[in-house]
């Protein structure tokens, strides 16, 4: 909370971006019962009542406003953007805007124009590890990092609560972006891509599957990837004079999510699952990615087979990561020649146990409860 208080206090707009149900709306109800600078006013655009005001007379509604001003759900209406920029230029503002939404800024049409220079974004995922404790790694891996899917008691509470939440994503939540995509079609696409999960991305292949256009799977790619669903990760290439993998891969950013799509329901099937390696990648990279940020991260793969799962750069320097999910880790001559082609720091193996050892001088087995020490 203290990196948004403190965007509050440089920037006229500060826009808390995640998917649905990750815990927005509880983030902005706890910096609202801290706030002492003036007044809190609450939108919810969710509510019609409310959106159909916005719409109305927003000018209005915002002038009036002193204070922290919170405005969920705020990508269903992209016009209210063209109405804060003059109030965020202002000299007698008196008012800070607090906006909450579930699609990325590039999917709110001419958002990230109309308030250039007046909005900093602060991302906000599901639970981390860091947060609910190394004792409930499986719990998070498993059930995934939306609160109420973590929450739940029993296997059977959590499928039901899942149910829900992809098809209301689905059938109300992509309608409510302005997308004319048919639920059904969306939702036959993400669980084919839960079968590509950590894979490099291929449209043609996915459309051939579908009978669709290679456009049709890579606009239904970027709805997914813009309400935050899944993850392209891009690839890393320099003149190394090796042919390189310059397609991304694609992940999906929730284990839950991905357990569902696979149907999954408990550990025991997740260990006897074809996926599981590709499920420990994709849930160990974005632990990762919550702990040292988004910025700058990518996979190396050349077209010879050589890997590496995720590149950091840090303070100047390449830290290499792999993912396996093994009891014992051991070194690759993968490994190896991407030390070699990266010139990497240090690389780490993140695996599901506790124990961290050396396998060489610069090749650590790291238990993914340890990920803070990375770069240190």
């Amino acid at each position: 909370m203290e990196a948004i208080r403190i965007r509050l206090a440089e920037s006229p707009v500060v826009a808390l971006l995640g998917a649905r149900q990750v815990g927005k709306t509880t983030l902005a109800e706890q910096i609202a019962q801290e706030w002492v600078d003036g007044p809190v006013a609450v939108f919810d655009l969710e509510q019609m009542q409310t959106r159909e005001a916005f719409q109305t007379t927003p000018e209005r509604l915002l002038t009036e406003c002193e204070g922290l001003v919170i405005v969920d759900e705020v990508q269903r209406l992209p016009t209210l953007f063209e109405v804060l920029r003059p109030l965020c230029d202002r000299k007698d503002r008196r008012a800070v805007f607090l906006l909450l939404g579930s699609a990325s800024w590039d999917l709110i049409k001419g958002a990230s124009e109309t308030l250039a220079g007046r909005i900093q974004f602060v991302d906000i995922a599901g639970f981390s590890l860091a947060e609910v404790g190394c004792s409930q790694q499986d719990r998070l891996w498993l059930q995934g990092g939306f609160p109420r899917a973590f929450l739940a008691k029993t296997p059977e509470i959590w499928g039901r609560w899942i149910e829900r939440f992809t098809r209301t994503f689905l059938e109300r939540d992509i309608p409510g972006l302005g997308s004319k995509v048919a639920p059904m079609a969306l939702g036959r696409f993400w669980r084919m891509l839960a079968h590509f999960h950590g894979q490099i991305w291929n449209g043609a292949e996915l459309a051939r599957s579908m009978d669709v256009s290679v456009t049709a799977v890579n606009h239904y790619r970027d709805l997914l990837a813009g309400t935050f669903m899944i993850r392209m990760l891009s690839p890393w290439f320099e003149n190394l004079g090796k042919r390189l993998v310059k397609s991304p891969k694609v992940y999906l950013r929730d284990s839950g999510v991905l357990h569902h799509l696979l149907g999954i329901g408990g550990m025991l099937e997740l260990q006897i699952n074809p996926r599981y390696g590709a499920s420990w990648e994709g849930f160990a990279l974005e632990q990762v990615l919550m702990a040292h940020g988004e910025r700058d991260a990518f996979f190396y793969a050349t077209q010879s087979g050589a890997e590496l799962d995720l590149m950091l750069l840090r303070r100047g320097q390449r830290w290499g990561l792999e993912f396996k999910c093994t009891d014992a880790p051991r070194t690759t001559k993968s490994m190896h020649v991407a030390l070699e082609d990266l010139q990497l720091a240090h690389l780490w193996v993140v695996y599901p146990g506790t124990l961290r050892y050396s396998l060489t001088e610069k090749i650590t087995a790291l238990p993914l409860r340890e990920i803070g020490i990375i770069g240190s």
